[in-house]
């Protein structure tokens, strides 16, 4: 198992901000698109963002302009940065490593978001 370990969740209120980390290790950081799914009780995983080895970015439409998805080649860290949060964006976050072409993926244990109203 590929430790892809996460930090940076907890408690905010509404229209605050949280900045999510996820460290990997380099041979995963170089090689793999990472990303950051969120998922809520008796829902389905969904995406939020994602960037590619080449920095290539995309983002569900509804964090669209709050969310900024980035990554530190120095500190093989992926980050999300996430402003002007909403309660509807309460949900368990989970980092994700994916290599193209292949079935080769990772995922972080999940830290928990709470944006309270």
């Amino acid at each position: 198992q590929v430790p892809l370990v996460e930090s940076g969740g907890g408690l905010v209120q509404a229209g605050g901000s949280l900045r999510l980390s996820c460290a990997a290790p380099r041979i995963i950081f170089s090689t793999y698109a990472l990303g950051w799914y969120r998922q809520v009780p008796g829902r389905q995983r969904e995406l939020v963002a994602t960037i590619t080895t080449s920095g290539s970015v995309n983002y569900v439409d509804s964090v669209k302009g709050r969310f900024t998805i980035s990554r530190d080649n120095t500190r093989n860290t992926v980050y999300l940065q996430m402003n002007s949060l909403q309660p509807e964006d309460t949900a368990v976050y989970y980092c994700n490593a994916r290599k193209s072409s292949t079935f080769l993926e990772y995922w972080g244990q999940g830290t928990q978001v709470t944006v309270s109203s």
